[in-house]
């Protein structure tokens, strides 16, 4: 596999087309940072990090719905970097998702964080998705 961010994002989005409560995942130390912002900013309900079989271990992520329309809380995951065309954004440059409403997941030198907390850390770095 050569872009397993890209497999993450698409096994997140194939669960929620399937209405799965339930999504496992094999983990990586950056698929559980993006897990954990994911999380606190109230997209999935809950996740779970596992060791299994495999040396990396699982990531169990408990999807969030609307409870009376059945509609997921992530209406999109879109991929902004891949490992052919790295994209980059400095502190000037941060993107802003659907103005403000989404959140753009960047991996920087302090770690992953939104383009809400870059801006407030005044740090830049590579956007890897969009979420909304």
């Amino acid at each position: 596999m050569t872009d397993p961010i890209s497999d993450y994002l698409t096994r997140l989005r194939n669960a929620i087309k399937a209405n799965h409560k339930v999504v496992e995942i094999p983990a990586s130390n950056l698929k559980r940072e993006i897990t954990k912002v994911l999380f606190d900013k109230g997209y999935i309900l809950n996740y779970k990090f596992e060791e299994g079989p495999t040396p990396q271990g699982t990531i169990k992520i408990a999807l969030k719905y609307n409870p009376e329309t059945r509609e997921s809380a992530i209406t999109k995951l879109q991929r902004i970097s891949t490992p052919g065309l790295r994209q980059y954004a400095n502190t000037s440059s941060l993107p802003r998702v659907m103005n403000g409403l989404g959140v753009a997941i960047i991996s920087t030198s302090r770690g992953v964080v939104t383009d809400k907390e870059a801006r407030k850390l005044n740090v830049g770095g590579e956007v890897l998705c969009y979420v909304y």
